[in-house]
């Protein structure tokens, strides 16, 4: 197979991530910054994600920031290093699994001549190519919109353009930049009416099955804890359930019986992941909400993990956003804990 070209100034940066591109994957472990997992589990999650999406890790490495730098994050030196292994690995594509601003990713992807995402535009990309649903594909946009806004700061040359007025009092007009912004603030606001009609169509739904005289079971974890493998083997479904971050994301119903209950409704629902992006956490809201008016949460661990305790903390964060009520003990009176059937995770 012959080398891959490297990305140029001519590419579309803005673009989807290729599946197949060589990437490096670099876990900035910024001091002062606490984090539920250690660096080396955050650089192991992040090359999951990498994998998810069909991307080839080429190199991955944890690399130290004393001081975070403004325009770049890293130090003209560690950015001079990154480039060198970049070169070394025939590297197209550098996934930072951190939150970049708008100006250092473009700063670094200035210096490194190469492509780079961050934490949130992996997730993105993963969320943009396994929503399935009508109402999913409208989370993964909305949120998408709402990250590339703040990143139309690029210095391409189709930014740089503008649009006349009409007649003599025409002006320069608005930059093009500025006309983008106001085209995606356009489509947002549509998006956000279609969901507010998919939220109010799934409280129609949640209305009718409290009416019902069957209880509801909500499958909640961590992602790639098992949660679809379990629902699989309860339900005889063909719930996609691999061993990959965010196998699935939209959510799944199926009925089931159980000993001593007619039937009951099982839900599996979409993983859960550190540090979640913002854009997603409210996207998502409306599909974790069928998860509120659960009669059981049943929460599904990888106990085999070394990083399960730090892994159950994110997911009693995430359900704690969403105001499920806990006593005093921090317990859920719907609560359980299982591991997928046939397991032996559970040890």
């Amino acid at each position: 197979m012959g080398r891959r070209r490297r990305l140029s100034f001519d590419d579309d940066l803005l673009g989807e991530v290729s599946r197949g591109a060589n990437a490096l994957v670099i876990c900035p472990d910024i001091r002062g910054i606490r984090h539920d997992l250690d660096a080396e589990a955050r650089l192991e999650e992040a090359c999951g994600l990498a994998l998810a999406i069909g991307i080839v890790v080429t190199d991955a490495f944890v690399l130290p920031v004393r001081e975070v730098r403004p325009g770049t994050l890293f130090g003209s030196g560690q950015v001079d290093n990154i480039a060198s292994r970049c070169e070394q690995e025939q590297a197209e594509l550098v996934v930072i699994d951190g939150a970049l601003s708008p100006i250092q990713q473009r700063n670094l992807e200035d210096k490194l001549a190469r492509k780079v995402i961050d934490r949130t535009g992996l997730i993105l990309e993963i969320f943009g190519e396994r929503a399935a649903t009508a109402e999913g594909r409208l989370q993964v946009e909305l949120a998408h919109l709402d990250y590339q806004q703040s990143r139309l700061v690029r210095s391409w040359t189709h930014l740089e353009r503008q649009r006349g007025g009409f007649g003599f009092l025409g002006g320069p007009g608005e930059t093009q930049i500025e006309a983008d912004r106001r085209m995606i603030r356009q489509r947002m606001a549509r998006l956000r009416k279609e969901l507010e009609q998919v939220r109010r169509t799934r409280a129609l739904h949640r209305e009718r099955r409290g009416r019902a005289p069957w209880p509801v079971i909500a499958l909640v974890g961590y992602t790639n804890a098992g949660k679809s493998t379990l629902f699989n083997r309860l339900t005889g479904a063909e719930v996609m359930a691999e061993d990959l971050l965010f196998a699935t994301l939209d959510p799944t119903m199926r009925a089931i019986r159980l000993p001593g209950v007619e039937k009951a409704i099982l839900s599996d629902t979409v993983g859960f992941i550190s540090d979640l992006p913002t854009q997603l956490v409210a996207a998502f809201r409306a599909t974790l909400e069928e998860v509120t008016g659960a009669d059981v949460i049943v929460h599904v661990r990888d106990f085999a993990s070394d990083a399960a305790q730090a892994q159950k903390a994110q997911v009693l964060e995430v359900l704690t956003g969403l105001d499920i009520v806990q006593d005093d003990d921090g317990n859920n009176a719907r609560w359980r804990t299982t591991c997928p059937a046939g397991s032996d995770r559970c040890g």
